[in-house]
């Protein structure tokens, strides 16, 4: 067995051993051993992945695998990584270790809540590691469909409402993205001979350009409405406010970056003339989603509500990168990604410990935590700070790469979108600052919050475990952006041909 068919493989162990369990003690059990071992096995794959590079390995995607699983359309399980995809799967399993601490006190119907957790995660992963377009697009099927029931039975607020919207969006832009793939296929040996869904062989070849000019738009936007690109973004804040802790942070830690991801190695990778030709259109759009997440992300008094919209603020940093088309900054792109996705997973984390114990999340009913809950107050204070992006903390290295690789275009248009972008970064510090000055500074609003505790061993487990990934990435960013080079290489090729 190919060791990348681990990842979607242990979730479905999972699931079975939390068919048979019987009590809330062996449900942890098995979701603690399962999420150690992804853990572990991401941890694996990032060193073998490097050992490989080192040893001289130059093909652009390593451990490849593929099975025949359709032969009359020539439809594969086909698997293969490169430096992207590693660091997206090590994102993904922090997220579900992590995920699970968070989840330690769920009461009600443990057992289901978990399997669909699990299921979930088989459609993350399994998406990261495929490079079949068939493939890929069941995964992701797989990943957005327990949404719906992890929000609409286990959420809180309007959670039928937000499950539902979320659902029909995100389908909506599945059906985009389905004529799209479908559009590739179609077009994928334009010299004759077998069509083929495998990414790696559709890359050799040329699309003609009146297919990518009609294909190109239905699968950007496709991926991009689970990127939160603007005007699609809308279910992203009902969605995220409503849902669970563990799934909001495994929703905007990992479920959006599919939408950068499949952006990137599906519509820029295959269709890279439609891109050249087509991206103003869209770097128009994702702009006005980072000033925009950004401003609205001021006007809220829900925490979660105010991290939801940093979210979409944050993703159209991420789909406005890949949009300026060239190395420096689609670095930034996947660094961005690593980083939101962390400090994203920490913020809902905080929020739903925070809510726990008061039973609030508005900003104006609370003040003064710092000194009933120091250890959680501290945790959400360094989330902020990398959010703002400051030196040291994740945020910075991945915001200043694609400013950096943005601020290469010289002509006026990139220039002026890029300085709007920029914007975002002074927008963001003063929701961060003064969400923080509230919320645990100042004299304590409700006097019953002098009796709430600080956090016991889970949660403590769960926030160091992504800070000291936030602080690692930001001091040591140079081996991850090294590695996510390396695999750019081809995709610029395929621009500058």
């Amino acid at each position: 067995m190919n060791i990348l068919s681990l990842f979607p493989l242990i979730p479905l162990v999972m699931m079975l051993g939390l068919w048979i369990s019987k009590n809330t003690r062996q449900i942890h059990a098995v979701m603690v051993a399962g999420s150690s071992a992804l853990l572990a096995l991401a941890i694996y794959l990032v060193f073998h992945y490097l050992g490989l590079r080192e040893a001289g390995a130059t093909d652009a995607m390593l451990l490849t695998d593929s099975v025949v699983w359709y032969a009359p359309l020539n439809i594969h399980y086909a698997v293969g990584v490169d430096g992207i995809s590693v660091a997206m799967l090590l994102l993904s399993a922090i997220i579900v270790f992590t995920g699970t601490f968070a989840s330690w006190q769920m009461k009600s119907d443990v057992k289901a809540y978990f399997l669909w957790f699990c299921l979930l995660s088989v459609g993350v992963f399994g998406f990261f590691i495929t490079v079949d377009l068939f493939s890929m697009f069941m995964f992701y099927e797989v990943a957005l469909i327990p949404m719906y029931l992890l929000i609409g039975v286990w959420g809180t607020g309007r959670k039928e409402y937000s499950a539902m919207k979320l659902t029909l969006m995100l389908m909506g832009g599945s059906a985009l993205l389905l004529v799209g793939i479908l559009g590739i296929y179609f077009h994928s040996a334009p010299e004759g001979g077998q069509l083929s869904m495998n990414i790696l062989e559709i890359s050799k070849h040329t699309i003609p350009m009146s297919a990518q000019y009609l294909f190109f738009p239905l699968t950007f936007v496709g991926f991009g409405v689970l990127g939160a690109m603007f005007p699609f973004h809308t279910w992203s804040p009902d969605g995220h406010a409503s849902a669970p802790t563990a799934v909001s942070m495994l929703h905007a830690g990992v479920l959006m970056k599919l939408g950068g991801y499949g952006c990137f190695r599906v519509a820029i990778f295959l269709m890279p003339e439609a891109a050249n030709e087509l991206a103003w259109i869209f770097l128009t759009l994702t702009g006005i989603s980072v000033v925009y997440g950004a401003f609205s992300a001021i006007k809220q008094t829900d925490l979660k509500y105010i991290n939801a919209y940093s979210s979409v603020s944050h993703c159209g940093l991420v789909l406005f990168a890949i949009l300026m088309l060239n190395q420096t900054a689609m670095t930034g792109a996947v660094l961005q990604m690593l980083s939101h996705g962390l400090m994203t997973a920490l913020f809902f984390a905080l929020i739903g410990m925070i809510y726990g114990r008061t039973h609030t999340r508005d900003v104006r009913e609370m003040g003064g935590l710092m000194k009933v809950m120091p250890f959680l107050s501290v945790c959400f204070v360094i989330a902020g700070l990398a959010s703002l992006g400051l030196p040291g903390l994740s945020g910075f290295v991945a915001e200043m790469t694609v400013f950096v690789g943005s601020f290469e275009h010289t002509d006026t248009f990139h220039r002026v979108f890029t300085i709007v972008a920029c914007s975002s970064i002074v927008i963001t510090a003063v929701y961060i600052l003064r969400m923080v000055g509230k919320v645990f500074y100042g004299s304590v609003l409700n006097k019953d919050h002098l009796a709430l505790t600080d956090a016991v061993w889970f949660e403590r487990l769960s926030v160091v475990v992504l800070i000291v990934a936030i602080a690692g990435l930001g001091m040591a960013p140079l081996w991850v952006s090294n590695m996510i080079n390396d695999s750019l290489l081809p995709v610029v090729q395929q621009l500058m041909k």
